[in-house]
């Protein structure tokens, strides 16, 4: 097991939706709970984030909330410090639940989905958020609509624009679900803004919005195909 040597800055994991597009699959298990390749998706996620080099994880939890509590604790079998940012009663959205975690998390941090699997270089692409001079970075992938409707258009080395409802016939790359935030830039947007996509459509346009190319592609369990394959590949080994 190859372990990076770099820390990563603390991780923010947004693990509070509720899954609708899995239907009954999610009754009483929250997505990041869903059995992959026989262990709970977030156990491979959680791995994956100790071997690049990750110490502090904040899970932002809410659907079923106590159940990742209860299977997680504190980290310590990850290898991890593990605290949690319960949305409560109401769900905040992702930007809301970001905005609530950030004193857990500090004046810079990473965000990841809940349900997503990625391998990419984490300790670069937290050097180069580091080295752009901006608040905000966004990996994204070319797509090219292979795996979703491609939202992103880069100018160099940042996002030019990035519109998830009226994306451009243009734009060829897609989010790939890791960012590395600032604190302040969080703060400083609408409390009202419930989604992170919300942020990042305005950044984009501020030119505040760096950029890092992901050369692998993702997977994800938001839907029973795209959970089938996770399944098929982390079963396979291949992300280890």
């Amino acid at each position: 097991m190859t372990v990076r040597a770099s820390a990563l800055p603390p991780v923010c994991i947004l693990a509070g939706g509720v899954g609708s597009r899995l239907g009954e699959a999610v009754g009483q298990v929250p997505k990041p709970m869903l059995p992959v390749a026989g262990r709970p998706f977030l156990f491979h996620q959680l791995e994956l984030l100790a071997r690049e080099g990750a110490h502090e994880v904040v899970l932002c939890i809410g659907y079923l909330g106590d159940v990742i509590r209860h299977a997680v604790g504190d980290g310590s079998a990850f290898g991890l410090r593990v605290a949690y940012s319960d949305d409560g009663g109401d769900l905040l959205g992702t930007a809301g639940a970001v905005r609530q975690a950030i004193p857990r998390l500090g004046e810079r941090f990473m965000v990841l989905y809940g349900d997503t699997y990625l391998r990419i270089d984490y300790a670069d692409v937290d050097r180069v958020a580091r080295e752009s001079d901006l608040p905000a970075l966004m990996t994204v992938l070319r797509n090219e609509g292979r795996w979703d409707v491609s939202n992103v258009r880069l100018a160099g080395d940042r996002v030019e624009r990035y519109d998830k409802v009226e994306p451009d016939e243009d734009m060829t790359h897609i989010d790939y679900g890791l960012s590395v935030l600032e604190a302040g830039a969080v703060m400083e947007t609408e409390p009202g803004a419930s989604d992170l996509s919300t942020l990042f459509t305005a950044w984009a346009t501020q030119g505040r919005l760096a950029a890092y190319v992901a050369t692998e592609r993702f997977f994800e369990i938001g839907t029973p195909e795209s959970w089938a394959e996770a399944s098929a590949f982390l079963a396979g080994g291949s992300g280890r």
